[in-house]
C-alpha cells in the first residue's frame, strides 16, 4: 500500500484501514490548519487507489470499518467514488463502516440522487469540519464556508441517510469573541442536528497564519478558563437531538465521550468540577499540541 506525505485520520478511526483517495485537501485556505500545507490537492489514479483495496485484503482477513484519506474525498466526482466503494464492498464483504472527509461545501456541490447512490454503495459517515457558527469567525480563518452552506450540505446528507460528525473548535473566536463563537456555533449545531459531534480546543499549528497572528498581537487565544466556559455553554444549550458526543480529543481539558443525551448531566458536572477546582483555570494561555 501507498502513502504519499503525513497523512490524517480522525482519532476516532484509529483502528480503521486507510485508502489514500486524494492527495491533500480541495480548500487548503483554512488559517488555523496546517495539515495538508505539504501537499496540492490531487486525485489519485484510479487503478492505483482499487490495488491498493485489493492489497488490503492481503494484510487484513477482517477489517470492519475503512477511512478514505485526504482531505475532502467527497470533492471528488461521484461516479469514481461508487467505483471505489462498490470495489470495497466486493473485496471486504464482511465491512461495517466506509467514511471520509467531507467538507458542507462539498455535499451541497453533489445532487442528493448521488449522495443517495453513494450510500447505497457502502457510505455510512463523512466527517465535516464545521469549526464556527459566528460568520466573524468563518470569515476570519477563511474557511470559505458560510452558516447557510453548512444548512445546505447537511440537509443534503439527511436526505440521502448519510452520517455527520461535526468537528469544531472551542476557543477559536479567541479571547475576545469567546462568547460569541460558541453561541453561534452551539445554535448552528442545534439547526444542523448532525448524529456526532467532535468539539476540541485549539491548538496553534507550526507555520500557520493563525500563529503568526498570534506572535503580531492580532490575536489572542482564549484562556482556559473561557474554554472550559465554552464547552459548559454548549452542553447546557445543545438541543434534545440524538447526538454522540465525541469530546475526547487528546488537547481538551476534560476528555470525555459519549451519548449526549445520556451522559450530559455527567459531562456538565465534569466541567463545572474543572471550572471550580481545576487550577488551570488561573493560567492566561492554555497549553495544546499541535496535530
Amino acid at each position: 500500500m501507498r502513502f504519499e506525505g503525513k497523512v490524517y485520520r480522525p482519532w476516532i478511526e484509529a483502528n480503521s484501514v486507510l485508502i489514500q483517495t486524494t492527495l491533500g485537501c480541495s480548500i487548503n485556505t483554512c488559517t488555523f490548519c496546517n495539515m495538508f500545507r505539504d501537499k496540492k490537492f490531487q486525485i489519485r489514479e484510479l487503478d492505483d487507489i482499487l490495488k491498493d483495496i485489493e492489497d488490503s485484503r492481503r494484510h487484513y482477513r477482517h477489517v470492519e470499518s475503512i477511512f478514505l484519506v485526504d482531505g475532502n474525498v467527497m470533492a471528488v466526482r461521484t461516479e469514481f467514488l461508487l467505483t471505489i466503494l462498490n470495489k470495497i464492498t466486493q473485496i471486504f464483504p464482511e465491512i461495517e463502516n466506509i467514511s471520509l472527509y467531507a467538507g458542507f461545501n462539498d455535499l451541497r456541490r453533489k445532487s442528493v440522487a448521488d449522495l443517495k447512490a453513494l450510500k447505497a454503495a457502502g457510505l455510512t459517515m463523512v466527517y465535516t469540519g464545521l469549526e464556527s457558527g459566528d460568520p466573524l469567525v468563518l470569515e476570519h480563518i477563511q474557511k470559505g464556508m458560510t452558516a447557510d452552506h453548512a444548512r445546505e450540505g447537511m440537509a443534503r446528507a439527511k436526505a440521502a441517510g448519510i452520517r455527520v460528525l461535526a468537528s469544531f473548535i472551542f476557543g477559536l473566536g479567541g479571547k475576545e469573541r469567546s462568547r460569541a463563537h460558541i453561541e453561534a456555533t452551539t445554535a448552528l449545531v442545534n439547526e444542523l442536528e448532525p448524529e456526532a459531534i467532535a468539539p476540541m480546543v485549539l491548538a496553534l499549528q507550526p507555520g500557520t497564519e493563525l500563529e503568526q497572528e498570534v506572535a503580531r498581537g492580532e490575536f489572542t487565544l482564549a484562556t482556559p478558563l473561557q474554554v472550559l466556559e465554552e464547552e459548559k455553554y454548549l452542553l447546557e444549550n445543545l438541543g434534545e437531538f440524538d447526538c454522540y458526543y465525541w469530546g475526547d480529543h487528546g488537547n481538551n481539558i476534560a476528555p470525555m465521550r459519549g451519548s449526549l443525551q445520556q451522559w450530559r448531566g455527567q459531562f456538565l458536572r465534569r466541567i463545572e468540577h474543572e471550572i471550580a477546582t481545576n487550577p488551570i483555570t488561573k493560567e492566561n494561555i492554555i497549553q495544546t499540541f499541535a496535530w
